[in-house]
């Protein structure tokens, strides 16, 4: 177990704060200049408050407990499980896995983390569409990157998708280097998908439309 004790703002989200920060005082201040009413100044002064609370929301980091456990495959990010079932994986491991897939809405941490621990065996970027992130073929057709993590019990895929409004993948992952589980590895902004790809003895425990946490929901384990 592991704690986040701290509420942070993710670094990528400084200079999206601060764009967002200046246009709308530039906004702010041209609204008083027009001779607008003050019920007008007033209202659009309140829907720049509530947008740029958004945009800070987008890229928070709450206070977390993380687990650590070396037989579990922890939630990737937050989000409704949207998939489980089992597939053929043509990229990587080229045989039958069973997908998880979460998605995550505007209003979920983007903060995405090790499911489990181990060398990075494989990292891939793809440029592709930007179809709906809950789209049967956003998995192989939209804008992804692909990461495959192994120990001495299993290797497990990790693919994060770029959604309609996600246009931003960031992956910080480099081949041949050892990662701790839950610690961070990448973030994808404004709505995306996470697929996990797993080794078929998996006993899955998260079921379809189950709100999922990163670095502490147990999406499933390997026996022993």
């Amino acid at each position: 177990m592991r704690i986040n004790n701290k509420y942070n703002i993710h670094k990528e989200g400084y200079k999206i704060i601060l764009v967002t920060v200046t246009i709308l005082l530039a906004l702010n201040v041209a609204t008083n200049f027009m001779q607008s009413t003050n019920s007008i100044r007033i209202f659009f002064g309140v829907v720049s408050l509530i947008f740029f609370g958004f945009v800070v929301a987008f890229f928070r980091i709450p206070f977390r407990i993380f687990q650590v456990h070396n037989d579990q495959i922890i939630a990737p990010a937050d989000g409704k499980v949207v998939v489980i079932e089992e597939v053929e994986e043509p990229e990587y491991f080229k045989d039958k896995r069973i997908q998880v897939s979460i998605f995550m809405s505007p209003t979920n941490v983007h903060v995405n983390r090790n499911p489990i621990a181990g060398e990075v065996k494989y990292t891939k970027y793809h440029p592709g569409k930007y179809l709906v992130a809950w789209h049967p073929k956003s998995s192989t057709k939209n804008e992804r990157y692909t990461v495959v993590l192994g120990n001495e019990k299993m290797e497990v895929l990790v693919r994060q998708i770029a959604g309609k409004l996600a246009r931003r993948i960031v992956n910080y992952l480099k081949e041949g280097e050892e990662v701790s589980q839950c610690d961070e590895f990448g973030f994808i902004k404004f709505g995306s998908r996470v697929d996990l790809f797993l080794p078929l003895n998996t006993q899955i425990s998260t079921q379809l439309k189950d709100k999922v946490k990163g670095g502490v929901t147990v999406i499933g384990t390997i026996p022993s």
